[in-house]
């Protein structure tokens, strides 16, 4: 498992915040770093291109983990209590790790 800082980059002022996850995550096919070879069974596909999809931005972490990043409700930026997006080209027998970030902004 890779190191994660403690706080996720949408989360962060200076790296954009928000605006980071502007759009949504259309048919992004993740491979591990450095794969330059064909589309294989188990490499994913993460979609939500979609009404109501709200996945703003996937992290590879590692074989079995991703870090995903869900968008604002489009009618309240207020709240993120629910997410909704796809997955394809999944091996029958695979596992893996999904830790979602719901990101907020503090007002203090």
């Amino acid at each position: 498992t890779a190191e994660r800082d403690a706080t996720p980059p949408c989360c962060l002022a200076n790296t954009g915040g928000e605006e980071s996850l502007g759009g949504n995550v259309n048919k992004l096919t993740i491979t591990p770093p450095a794969y330059t070879g064909p589309l294989r069974k188990g490499h994913l596909i993460f979609d939500a291109c979609f009404e109501s999809g709200n996945l703003g931005r996937v992290d590879y972490i590692g074989d079995f983990e991703f870090d995903l990043f869900i968008r604002p409700d489009t009618c309240n930026p207020r709240f993120r209590v629910w997410f909704n997006f796809t997955v394809e080209n999944v091996r029958e027998t695979q596992y893996k790790n999904i830790l979602f970030f719901i990101c907020i902004k503090v007002i203090s």
